[in-house]
């Protein structure tokens, strides 16, 4: 971080005067303390000393999946405080089908359109799973060795699209950072949502229920995640990401998507936000790691999270945003960085 300050130390201190300099330095100085105090009292640090998951015996409880069967992640992150919602449990999903093995259960049905979906893929469909994997930790298992290969997460994909989007909104620096700080804040809060419900309902995955009972060799396309199926996160994070820049930049804004290509996967086009999203949460079941219930609910559970950030965050004055719609849209001069 002293280099990155630096870094930006020597490119403004050319472009501003030394009292402008001194003036911004001191606000932002200002408006981390008041950040970090906030922060301080989220009750992350607290969490860290929580107990760790303990995997149940209960039948259709989650356990830890192949192929690095790692202990569950952050089985506490659904007690922080979120910035939007009143607490992570604000909204409730639906319950989850209960665990019945009988053939012609809802359960059982429920874990047979994985299975029967993977069997029956399309390319589209393959391209799709991969393109939204957004797995951070991919483990990769080799005799006695473990390693892991790091890519992109699902809140930096999202991040990926807010900075297409401002692009093509020729947006400046004030809408781009309130399109950021918008979509940051519906993620953060669908994460918290997300998670509170996960170690709450604790669905195994697919993967576990399908070697039990169905196929014992069967693999999903995609690795599956270390913490429990429902809801999905995609789901929800995308559902929740996609109904905040709506609200910035429109319903019907049409993007290309090129946040994987430097992982080696092509771009893909979308009309709209929620497009996007609506593919990223049925990529869960192409990629077999996901139920359709927590698909389904995931969304629904999104929008809802991002609907109220819209509704309760205001970032800019609505009388502003009048004129700067009336105006052409400009890069600001460095005086008034």
């Amino acid at each position: 971080m002293d280099s990155l300050r630096s870094a930006m130390d020597e490119r403004f201190r050319g472009t501003l005067s030394p009292a402008v300099y001194d003036r911004s330095v001191a606000y932002g100085d200002t408006v981390a303390k008041h950040v970090l105090a906030w922060a301080s009292t989220d009750r992350f640090l607290q969490t860290r000393g929580y107990p760790k998951y303990t995997v149940s015996a209960a039948p259709g409880r989650w356990v830890p999946t192949p192929p690095a069967y790692m202990d569950a992640i952050e089985a506490n992150w659904g007690v922080l405080r979120p910035f939007v919602m009143d607490s992570g449990s604000l909204f409730r999903l639906a319950a989850p089908p209960s665990f019945d093995t009988t053939k012609s259960s809802p359960y059982m049905r429920m874990v047979s359109e994985v299975l029967e979906t993977s069997r029956h893929l399309t390319d589209e469909q393959r391209a799709i799973a991969a393109f939204w994997d957004c797995n951070p930790y991919v483990m990769h298992v080799q005799g006695h060795t473990m390693f892991a290969t790091k890519k992109i997460t699902p809140g930096g994909h999202w991040m990926g699209i807010v900075a297409i989007a401002s692009r093509n909104a020729d947006a400046d620096i004030m809408r781009s950072s309130e399109a950021y700080a918008r979509t940051a804040l519906a993620m953060a809060d669908a994460f918290i949502a997300t998670w509170a419900e996960k170690y709450r309902s604790n669905v195994a995955r697919p993967e576990t229920m399908i070697n039990a009972y169905l196929d014992e060799r069967w693999e999903p396309v995609l690795q599956t995640p270390p913490f429990p199926e429902y809801p999905s996160g995609h789901s929800v994070v995308s559902t929740a990401a996609a109904t905040a820049l709506t609200q910035l930049y429109g319903d019907s804004v049409a993007f290309v998507d090129s946040s994987e290509v430097e992982f080696g996967l092509p771009a893909r086009s979308f009309p709209s936000f929620e497009a996007a999203a609506a593919e990223a949460a049925i990529s869960r079941l192409y990629a077999g790691i996901h139920y359709r219930p927590a698909i389904d609910e995931g969304a629904r559970v999104g929008r809802q999270v991002g609907s109220l950030l819209v509704s309760r965050v205001a970032t800019h004055d609505p009388r502003a945003k009048q004129v700067v719609a009336a105006a052409p849209v400009r890069a600001a001069t460095a005086g008034e960085r």
